[in-house]
């Protein structure tokens, strides 16, 4: 330390006139040593400066679970991660592999979770819930603590593509354990949930590979594993290829254009006899658009609004082998129609949500989990949404309120779920930048077709999730 302001308390005076002017008539073997280190100098700051620019960050946002992830930044955390920068290249070097040109960082979420349910929900005794069972099945209250929920992955960083603009390249796979679903409760199997390269920089974005649907992007700030899938929220993950482009016309104005080709997925049937239903591939790929506005600044301490609309087009195939249905090449249409709004009010409240209409949502999950009907085979149309209001007691403590529902079109069900809602409150406390507990109360009401009688039941949840 002694060094360095023996090096720069000289310069403070001497640099601002140059060398020849400080001093004139110096020694030329002191000016000679004097210039040099003002060119080192300068070079220090160049680095510095250069590095200040770059992102502190070990992994991207998927170390940070995505249901209790902070809408604003936690001063707690920046304090956290505020560490040297050699000290930092230490522990980078402990963390990351490296293979030429590629880096490859490991992360993982340890998440375990703990519910009580008054009466059970689908499916029944898990970590997470979709629906409410029926009352005329299942009544009795159930209990369950489980850790499948845990998940690892690696994110990889490669060279800038000299084609592509010297845009940066890289890519992301990650597992969790909730893969079968028949599993054993102590015995969970592997899902993959993204596996996928990318190329980007802040003009555009090229992927191709497995992630989240392009349309409703959103996710709400439930602790449930499932975010509200089957009662409100629609979208899920698939293999793609997609394509953005990032027009920021101003500091407050930036448009969002994102589009994808998909695979078709049948989800229906799945736990009947494979002599019922065979999927097999559609003609052409499913499509996903979407189109946002981002309304204000978009630095550190800006409170963007952020307004989208999205939408899906595509065709299922399979085949039914029996039954008066039975037929050879069956094709499905489905498709959506979604918004989605994003509204920070100021640094500690704000509103976020999404509405969807459509029709055969099942791989989408929406309509409850159903796409189309087992007695006609025809496609269940759907509409819903979820809303939420969000609120930072502190830097660390935070709560989210939401209502969420998903409303099939009761004509198009001749057996089946025909509503789902659910009301939720939790509170979360991020104990550490990579380390947070939560406690949720949520309230779900099924309705079901006749005789059966609806399902109702209260959900108390605790999760504690560990990033590294």
């Amino acid at each position: 330390m002694s060094k360095v302001l023996g090096l720069f308390f000289p310069l403070l005076f001497v640099a601002p006139y140059g060398i020849e002017a400080a001093a004139p008539g110096i020694d030329p073997d002191f000016a000679y040593r004097m210039k040099r280190l003002e060119a080192e100098t300068q070079a220090l700051r160049d680095e510095l400066a250069y590095l200040r620019a770059q992102p502190l960050q070990l992994h991207e946002t998927a170390v940070t679970p995505a249901g209790m992830s902070a809408p604003v930044a936690s001063p707690q955390q920046d304090d956290v991660d505020l560490i040297s920068w050699p000290e930092l290249q230490t522990e980078m070097k402990k963390l990351a592999w490296g293979k030429g040109d590629f880096k490859i960082v490991p992360y993982g979420i340890l998440w375990g979770n703990m519910a009580y349910e008054t009466s059970r929900t689908f499916p029944t005794a898990r970590s997470y819930v979709t629906w409410a069972q029926s009352l005329s099945t299942h009544g009795e209250d159930a209990f369950a603590i489980d850790g499948r929920t845990s998940r690892v992955g690696l994110n990889v960083s490669g060279p800038s593509l000299w084609p592509f603009g010297c845009a940066k390249s890289g890519g992301k796979v990650e597992f969790d354990f909730q893969g079968s679903f028949a599993t054993t409760e102590n015995k969970g199997s592997v899902l993959l949930r993204h596996a996928y390269w990318e190329i980007k920089n802040e003009d555009f974005r090229l992927l191709f590979g497995q992630t989240w649907d392009v349309i409703s992007p959103l996710i709400p700030g439930t602790v449930l594993y499932t975010i509200l899938w089957d009662a409100g929220n629609v979208g899920y993950r698939r293999a793609q290829l997609r394509g953005e482009r990032y027009l920021g016309f101003s500091d407050t104005f930036l448009l969002t254009l994102q589009g994808s080709l998909n695979h078709n997925i049948v989800s229906d049937f799945r736990s009947e006899s494979p002599v019922v239903d065979r999927p097999e591939d559609a003609s052409w790929p499913l499509l996903q658009a979407r189109i946002a506005a981002t309304l204000g600044y978009r630095d550190k301490w800006g409170l963007p609004i952020t307004f989208g609309i999205s939408g899906h087009i595509g065709e299922q195939g399979f085949d039914v082998l029996s039954g008066p249905m039975a037929g050879d090449d069956v094709r499905r249409r489905t498709w959506s129609l979604n918004a989605d709004v994003k509204l920070p009010v100021n640094e500690w409240l704000g509103f976020q949500g999404e509405l969807f209409t459509g029709e055969n949502l099942g791989t989408f999950l929406g309509g409850i989990g159903q796409g189309i009907d087992s007695t006609t085979l025809q496609p269940i149309r759907s509409n819903g949404g979820w809303l939420e209001l969000y609120a930072y007691w502190l830097a660390d403590l935070h709560s989210h309120f939401g209502y969420s529902i998903d409303d099939p079109l009761d004509e198009d069900i001749t057996n089946g779920r025909t509503y789902n809602q659910v009301y939720f409150g939790n509170l979360i406390w991020d104990v550490t930048g990579k380390f947070q507990l939560g406690f949720e109360v949520s309230s779900w009401r099924t309705l079901y077709t006749a005789p059966l009688r609806p399902g109702e039941a209260v959900r108390f949840e605790f999760a504690g999730k560990y990033g590294f």
